[in-house]
């Protein structure tokens, strides 16, 4: 399976082949994204999944795509027990009775949330026998993106097995990279992509909230380029390689990120009465260490990387090897979507 994350400013692609109980990552690529005004053309897609498809040098013609997480909803609703596809009709029809939105012209899937943390087992006494709702996780994306993705990879040669959210992509990447703490532990996911920053809460496996936040990775570069008057290129090497020459100008750009975060934090421990023990973080500007340092001061809790190839077999060219540590927190999403796929 190809997956193949449509970022920002670069796109993110693996290539997985399933072998035996596990999974072999076989190449991966990193390009340049296509720049666009507002809506990413067919035509322009299929000629950058061309592109993509070359640099993996895969035979499939299989492509998992996904969702950017500001153009899919992601939410936890109750619905009464019935087949997916009445969900699915329901929710296209009357979106604003379990959404509380008008979502005219989407498309929507759905799956039984069929984990249930420890304690609600242990309270399930509590709840009626005769209780006539199940807790779904639904998501949904525009019915026109959707199909523009599909024609796209059509016209590459490619078929359009799966469309993923990217926020339930590093979900799935993690509970592979990290069974035991995935299975065990509230921790949270964030995610720093370029425009944009996810936060997922996982509960002893269970998603218990994702949220987004609108301060990415372009932000702190941007930043840094317009306090040191340098390039953007040249802010973007120095806050990956050389951040402690600016640390103080790199923490006040991220005291609004680490506050938007430690909010979601704050939100869940409310909610659920239980801590959340740990940060993992991806994403390209994860990379740092100031980053990861100046975040985990912001958020009081412990903030470590992480690597989403970590159970893979790496089938890897000798050169692909050699990098693959230090690209893996930006192969996050793509791995997490081809696993989906998988």
């Amino acid at each position: 399976m190809v997956a193949v994350d449509l970022g920002g400013r670069i796109t993110k692609a693996v290539h997985l082949q399933r072998r035996g109980d596990g999974f072999a990552l076989c190449s991966f690529a990193l390009l340049d994204a296509p720049l666009f005004e507002k809506t990413l053309s067919v035509e322009m897609l299929a000629e950058h999944l061309k592109a993509v498809t070359q640099l993996l040098e895969a035979k499939t013609k299989l492509v998992a795509l996904t969702v950017g997480v500001n153009d899919a909803l992601v939410r936890h609703v109750e619905m009464p027990p019935m087949p997916a596809d009445e969900m699915r009709s329901i929710l296209k029809l009357n979106s604003r009775v379990y959404l509380q939105q008008d979502l005219p012209n989407h498309v929507f899937d759905c799956d039984t949330a069929s984990f249930q943390p420890s304690d609600a087992k242990n309270n399930s006494a509590k709840t009626s026998p005769g209780s006539t709702k199940q807790k779904i996780l639904i998501a949904g994306s525009k019915r026109q993106m959707v199909d523009d993705y599909a024609a796209g990879a059509r016209a590459a040669g490619l078929i359009a097995d799966y469309i993923v959210p990217g926020a339930i992509a590093p979900v799935n990447a993690f509970e592979l990279a990290q069974p035991e703490v995935f299975a065990k532990e509230t921790i949270a996911l964030v995610d720093i992509g370029f425009k944009s920053s996810s936060i997922s809460i996982l509960r002893e496996g269970e998603l218990a909230i994702n949220r987004v936040v609108s301060i990415g990775g372009d932000r702190l570069t941007t930043g840094l380029s317009e306090v040191l008057n340098i390039s953007y290129a040249e802010a973007e090497g120095i806050k990956v390689g050389m951040a402690h020459e600016v640390e103080s100008a790199l923490e006040s750009l991220l005291v609004p990120l680490g506050r938007e975060l430690r909010a979601s934090i704050d939100f869940f421990e409310h909610q659920h009465d239980r801590p959340v023990g740990q940060v993992y973080l991806s994403g390209g500007s994860a990379r740092s260490e100031y980053v990861l340092q100046i975040l985990q001061r912001e958020l009081a809790v412990d903030c470590k990387l992480w690597n989403p190839a970590a159970k893979l077999h790496l089938a890897l060219s000798p050169k692909q090897e050699a990098e693959i540590e230090h690209i893996s927190p930006q192969l996050t999403t793509a791995v997490g979507a081809a696993l989906t796929a998988l």
